[in-house]
């Protein structure tokens, strides 16, 4: 099985990101074998496409003619014939630590560039547009996340499954706050928020999303909080310098802006509908329906008074008065009648 495929094995059954120390303690041995290959094949490649190449470095490899023993015996110096003392021992072997130290982080800053040769290479095999899954570098380390043009697949998947528990508004506000401006303590997070913070703190360590960061140096000396790596983790983060500035967010909400004003710019308007008879009188103002009512009922009121039969007041005539007279002349009579004894 080749270097590689242990990498991508590796990396799909961590559940955390996978860094290049761990890499590099599990495939040290493996990391310097495909160096060696990779460079045997690169020299294979070249002299098989430059023959004259290949000549000259033969016959520079036969005349190279090794030199005898006795000759290189004569080179060295003469050892000295007198031991060495204890402290030049100990110096020595110091110096041999020391160097095998050095040898040691040599050999394993160059394991961890070896793997991150082929680390790269894999991630850009995971680039091609066939493939749904893309090796990302997280939190320090390396994982496998589903490509972000994949998003609408996976939402609906999600969806379709128990749906996950979710932050509050109040929790969401104060991990924000201390993101951006950790290390913070609860009254500064309290401040920023207008409320007090001292259950939603609760609630976001017991997720393991933020952390306790010492405490600070002033009067009362609060506690102060941090992101966790779990935070990296949850929002798919490399570090906190990937987290998007104010200058972002000014520009996602002016977009916003921006397109809610386009659609209703754009909206559909109804076109207007002839008005006329009962459903004029039914779309008009109360107040005008009831001035067009009495100005409706005035007329009526008129037409009836005009219809109403006035009596008429007779003037009185010569022929009534002569009747009133004499009718007045029989009561006197019987009146006169009645007194005579």
């Amino acid at each position: 099985m080749s270097l590689k495929a242990k990498l991508e094995a590796v990396i799909y059954a961590a559940e955390e990101p996978v860094t290049l120390a761990q890499f590099a303690m599990l495939f040290s041995h493996e990391a310097f074998a495909w160096k060696a290959e990779r460079e045997a094949r690169n020299l294979e490649l070249a002299l098989t496409v430059d023959s004259p190449a290949a000549s000259a470095i033969s016959d520079a490899a036969s005349e190279v003619v090794p030199e005898p023993a006795e000759a290189v015996a004569e080179t060295q110096p003469e050892a000295e014939s007198t031991a060495p003392d204890a402290e030049k021992a100990s110096e020595a072997a110091a110096d041999a630590e020391l160097e095998a130290r050095r040898l040691a982080r040599a050999r394993e800053r160059e394991t961890r560039e070896i793997l991150r040769g082929v680390l790269d290479e894999l991630i850009a095999e995971y680039a091609d547009d066939s493939r749904g899954i893309e090796i990302r570098e997280i939190a320090g380390g390396y994982r496998m996340a589903t490509k972000p043009e994949m998003h609408d697949a996976v939402r609906a998947f999600v969806k379709s499954q128990k749906p996950p528990m979710k932050l509050s508004l109040p929790a969401l506000e104060t991990l924000a706050v201390i993101a951006y401006k950790q290390p913070v303590t609860a009254p500064e997070v309290g401040e920023i928020r207008g409320v007090d913070s001292a259950g939603v703190l609760g609630s976001l360590i017991s997720r393991k999303l933020i952390a306790t960061a010492g405490r600070k140096q002033v009067v009362g000396r609060p506690m102060l909080y941090k992101t966790t790596k779990e935070f990296l983790l949850r929002f798919g983060l490399k570090d906190l310098n990937e987290l998007p500035s104010m200058e972002e967010f000014e520009k996602m909400a002016a977009l916003e802006l921006n397109e809610t004003s386009l659609d209703e710019d754009s909206g559909d308007t109804p076109e207007p509908v002839e008005q006329s008879g009962e459903l004029f009188l039914a779309e008009q103002a109360p107040g005008a329906a009831i001035q067009e009512e009495l100005q409706t009922e005035e007329p009526q009121a008129s037409a009836a008074a005009s219809n109403q039969v006035v009596p008429e007041i007779s003037t009185p005539t010569a022929e009534s008065s002569q009747e009133a007279a004499e009718a007045h002349a029989i009561v006197e009579r019987q009146q006169e009648i009645e007194v005579e004894p």
